[in-house]
C-alpha cells in the first residue's frame, strides 16, 4: 500500500482544540497570582487586646455605627502610617537622620554605572544634590513623592545592602572600598516609561514576569499560505490490489490467527487466537500511549489448507447476446471501393465469429457458450446437449430460471466445440421483445459454477420484458425501483460466485446502463458503448482482461483517534467488497481526524500511529487468503511538510474514484464538491513545490475532471415525471463507471468516452 502524504496530516485547528481541551498546563497554586501586585505598605498590627479582636456580641445601633466610622476617620487622618522595610537597622539611622534634618527633600540612591556626572543635567523630574561627598561611591538625587520616608543617609553606609521587591530573582550589596569599584559600564538607554511611573526611580522599576503558561502574552505566529490548514484531505491511501494479490510469496503462515473480537484486527501469529490488548480498539488519550504494535509486518495466511484447488482452466467465457427486434437496423461502412448496409446484429456475429477464431488458436481449452434473447432466452448447446429456450411466465421466475440453468451442461473446450458453436452463431436472426433481465440471471447463474468466469452482456436498448424492465421510468416508479434492486441484486450474487459482468451497448442507442451497469460496477467488469465497427476490438479487451482473484474484500484498520471518510462506516474501521480482482485494479480510501467527535482526541502531531490493511480473497485455484499489512506513520500538523511529501497522481486518482462513485448514485452536487476541494490542494501542492511535471499532470486531470464541472445536458437525463430524479445518459454512465474503476494508467484516458 502507498499513502499520498508522507505524514498522517492533522489540521492545525484541530491538535490546537484538542489542546486547549486535554492539554492545558495549569498554573501551580503554589505561584502567585499573574496579576499579583506586591503592596506598598505592610498589613495593619494586629489588635493589642483580645477584646479588640472579639465581635460585638449584641448589633450595634446604626447610630453607634456612624459615629465609630468617624472616629476611625480622624484616627487615620491623625495617625501616620509606618512603612515596612526589609532593612529596618538601616532604615531606622534613616529616620533618626531625617528627623534632625530640616530638608524637606527626600533622596534616593543610585549605583555607580548610574551616576550621573557633575556637568550632566539631571532628569526633569531631579533636584540638584545635596550631598557633596567626592569620596563617595553613589550618586544621589532627588525627587518628591507623598508619605515617603526620607532616605538621606550618608551614602557609605556598610550596612545597606540594594535588594529588589520579592521575586524579583536577584540582590546586590555594593562593597564600602570604592577603590575596588570598577569603572561605569555604559549602559544603553532604557525605553521611555509609562506615565504613571514616570516618579519612580529607574533602578526600582520591575517589569511584571509573566508566565509561560499564558498563551495571550505569546504573539501569534504570522502563517504563511504553506502553514495554515489544507483544503481537501491529504490523507489518502492507495492500494494496489493486482500488485498485492499477484505477488508469488514463498512462505504462508496457516492456522488460527491472533485476532481482536472487537474489530477484527490481525496484531501478531502468535499460539493463542485472542488478542487481550487491541491497539486498534483502545481508546486513544493525548496523556496515554496504547500498546504498539511491531514496527511493520507483512504476513500471509492461508486460511483453509485443507480446501480443495481447482483448476484455473476450467473457468468460462459466456456470449449474452441481444438478437431482439431493434438489432435489425442498419449503419453504412465502406469495404473496400464499396459501401454495403450492415445491421447491428451482423456487426456483433461478426465480431464473436473473430472472438472464436481467435480463442480457438491461442487457447483451445477455454470453454465458450452462448446465450441470445429476444421475446425468449435461447441457451445454446453442443453436439451432444441441444438447444433449450425459456419464455412466457418462465421468464419471470428466478428461482426457476437458477434450476434451469444449474440443470444446462458446462459448455466443452472450444478444441472440441468451436465448429458446432459457429454454426450456431451464424444462424442467428432477429426479432422480438428484449427480455434482458432474465437473459442477464440465466447467464450468471450458468457461469457461477466456476468462479473466475466471465459473462459479456451486448445489447442495444432497454430491457422492456416483467423481470428488470427498464422502460417504466416515466409510468411506474415502483416497478423502476423493482428493476433497480434486481440488477444490484443480482451484481451482488456474480460478485459473491467470482463471475466478472461487462457490459457493451452500440452507440448511438438508449441502454439504461445507469442501472443495467450496476453488474459490472459490482463484479469489476467493464461498462462499455462502442461503434458498430470497433465491437471485436472491445470483445477482445473484456476478454483479455485476466482476473487473478474472486470474492476479495479489504478492510482498513485505524486507531481510535482517526476516522474513515467516504464510506459507509464512519468510524476507525472501514471494509469494501471488490469482488473480482484483475492485475490492474487500484482502490483508494480517504482518512483523517474527527473534526465533530469530541470524545476521541486528534492524535498529537509528532506522534506515531499505526494503519492495517487486511485484504481477503480467493486465488482462481480456489484457495482462500489473507494478507495483513500494518505498518506505522508519523503524525504532522506542519501544512508545510505534508505538501512537501504529496503524490499528486494518488490524489488525483482517489478524486476521480471518489467524485465518480458520487455521481453513479446521482449525487452530482457532492461530485462537484468533493472534486472542488481536492482540485484546491492539487493546486497547492503545485504551487508550494514549483513542479514542472505535477503541472503538465494537472491538466490532464483537469480534462479527465472536466465531465463533473460542465456537459451537464450530456450526463443528465431529462427528471422522470413520477419520481422527479434525475438518471445519467448512457454516455454519463459509461464515462463514471469507467472513472471509478480506473488506475494511475488509464486516468487520464478520457478521449475514449468523448461526450
Amino acid at each position: 500500500m502507498e499513502f499520498a502524504c508522507g505524514f498522517v496530516y492533522v489540521p492545525p485547528s484541530v491538535t490546537q482544540k484538542d489542546g486547549q481541551r486535554h492539554n492545558v498546563i495549569k498554573r501551580s497554586a503554589l505561584l502567585p497570582p499573574v496579576n499579583w501586585i506586591r503592596p506598598s505598605s505592610p498589613p495593619p498590627p494586629p489588635p493589642k487586646n483580645s477584646a479588640e479582636a472579639k465581635p460585638p456580641k449584641s448589633p450595634q445601633s446604626r447610630l453607634k455605627v456612624i459615629e465609630q466610622l468617624e472616629k476611625s476617620k480622624e484616627v487615620k487622618k491623625a495617625v501616620k502610617p509606618t512603612p515596612f522595610y526589609a532593612n529596618a537597622e538601616f532604615h531606622n539611622k534613616a529616620g533618626a537622620a531625617s528627623s534632625r534634618s530640616t530638608t524637606p527633600q527626600k533622596t534616593a540612591l543610585l549605583p555607580p554605572h548610574m551616576r550621573s556626572s557633575a556637568n550632566s543635567q539631571s532628569p526633569p523630574y531631579s533636584q540638584p544634590l545635596i550631598s557633596s561627598n567626592t569620596n563617595s561611591h553613589l550618586s544621589s538625587f532627588t525627587y518628591n513623592l507623598p508619605n515617603e520616608p526620607d532616605l538621606d543617609v550618608p551614602s557609605s553606609d556598610p550596612n545597606y545592602s540594594y535588594a529588589t521587591p520579592e521575586g524579583a530573582g536577584f540582590k546586590v550589596k555594593l562593597p564600602a572600598d570604592t577603590s575596588k569599584v570598577s569603572a561605569p559600564v555604559s549602559v544603553p538607554p532604557l525605553p521611555p516609561r509609562p506615565s504613571f511611573m514616570k516618579l519612580i526611580p529607574e533602578y526600582l522599576v520591575l517589569l511584571p514576569q509573566k508566565s509561560l503558561t499564558d498563551t495571550s502574552l505569546v504573539p501569534p505566529p504570522t502563517k504563511s499560505a504553506d502553514q495554515g490548514p489544507l483544503p481537501g484531505n491529504p490523507n489518502v491511501l492507495l492500494v494496489s490490489l493486482g500488485k498485492l494479490l499477484s505477488e508469488e510469496r514463498a512462505q504462508t503462515t496457516q492456522g488460527e490467527l491472533a485476532s481482536c473480537s472487537k474489530c477484527g484486527s490481525v496484531l501478531d501469529s502468535c499460539y493463542d487466537n485472542v488478542v487481550n490488548e487491541c491497539y486498534f480498539c483502545q481508546p486513544w488519550e493525548p496523556t496515554s500511549t496504547p500498546s504498539m504494535p511491531q514496527c511493520h509486518q507483512d504476513v500471509l495466511f492461508l486460511l483453509c489448507p485443507d480446501e480443495k484447488p481447482r483448476c484455473a482452466a476450467d473457468a468460462l467465457l459466456l456470449f449474452c447476446i441481444d438478437v431482439s427486434g431493434s438489432m435489425s437496423i442498419t449503419s453504412e461502412v465502406s469495404e473496400g471501393e464499396l459501401v454495403v448496409h450492415k445491421t447491428r446484429l451482423q456487426f456483433v456475429l461478426e465480431a464473436v465469429l473473430q472472438c472464436v477464431q481467435r480463442l480457438s488458436e491461442q487457447k483451445p481449452d477455454i470453454r465458450v457458450g452462448l446465450i441470445t434473447f429476444s421475446s425468449q432466452v435461447t441457451m445454446h448447446g453442443n453436439e451432444n446437449f441441444t438447444s433449450h429456450s425459456l419464455s412466457g411466465a418462465e421468464l419471470a421466475d428466478c428461482n426457476f430460471l437458477k434450476k434451469t440453468a444449474a440443470s444446462f451442461p458446462t459448455p466443452p473446450p472450444l478444441s472440441q466445440n468451436k465448429d458446432y458453436l459457429r454454426k450456431q452463431v451464424m444462424g442467428l436472426c432477429d426479432g422480438g421483445t428484449t427480455a434482458l433481465g432474465p437473459a442477464a440471471l440465466l447467464t450468471i447463474a450458468i457461469a457461477s459454477r466456476q468462479p473466475g468466469s466471465t459473462v459479456i452482456i451486448c445489447t442495444d436498448g432497454k430491457a422492456n420484458t416483467d423481470l428488470g424492465n427498464l422502460e417504466v421510468e416515466d409510468n411506474d416508479a415502483r416497478t423502476l425501483l423493482s428493476s433497480t434492486i434486481f440488477y444490484k441484486d443480482l451484481g451482488d450474487y456474480a460478485a459473491n460466485q467470482g463471475v466478472t459482468v461487462s457490459v457493451l451497448s452500440i452507440e448511438g442507442t438508449d441502454s439504461r446502463l445507469d442501472e443495467l451497469g450496476r453488474l459490472a460496477d459490482r463484479t469489476g467488469g467493464k461498462v462499455v458503448i462502442a461503434s458498430p465497427k470497433r465491437l471485436h476490438a472491445e470483445f477482445e479487451e473484456i476478454i483479455e482482461n485476466r482476473m487473478i482473484a474472486t470474492q476479495c474484500t479489504v478492510t482498513l484498520l485505524l486507531p481510535q483517534s482517526l476516522r474513515m471518510r467516504g464510506e459507509k462506516e464512519a468510524g476507525h474501521k472501514g471494509t469494501r467488497e471488490v469482488g473480482n480482482v484483475d492485475p490492474e485494479t487500484e482502490i483508494t480510501f480517504q482518512f483523517g481526524a474527527s473534526e465533530q467527535n469530541t470524545d476521541v482526541s486528534a492524535p498529537a502531531s509528532g506522534s506515531r500511529v499505526f494503519i492495517q490493511l487486511q485484504i481477503r480473497y480467493r486465488q482462481r485455484k480456489g484457495q482462500t487468503m489473507l494478507r495483513v499489512i500494518t505498518t506505522g506513520r508519523d503524525v504532522t500538523d506542519d501544512s508545510s511538510a505534508a505538501l512537501s511529501s504529496l503524490s499528486l497522481a494518488i490524489i488525483q486518482l482517489n478524486s476521480s474514484q471518489a467524485s465518480a462513485a458520487l455521481a453513479v448514485r446521482g449525487r452530482f452536487l457532492d461530485a462537484r464538491r468533493e472534486g472542488e476541494l481536492q482540485r484546491k490542494l492539487i493546486e497547492r501542492a503545485i504551487e508550494h513545490n514549483h513542479s514542472a511535471e505535477d503541472q503538465q499532470t494537472y491538466q490532464e486531470w483537469i480534462k479527465t475532471m472536466e465531465p463533473i464541472y460542465s456537459h451537464k445536458h450530456t450526463i443528465i437525463r431529462r427528471k422522470s415525471v413520477v419520481s422527479d430524479s434525475e438518471s445519467l445518459t448512457d454516455a454519463g454512465a459509461a464515462l463514471f463507471y469507467t472513472m471509478k474503476h480506473s488506475n494511475r494508467m488509464t486516468i487520464s484516458l478520457k478521449n475514449k468516452h468523448k461526450l
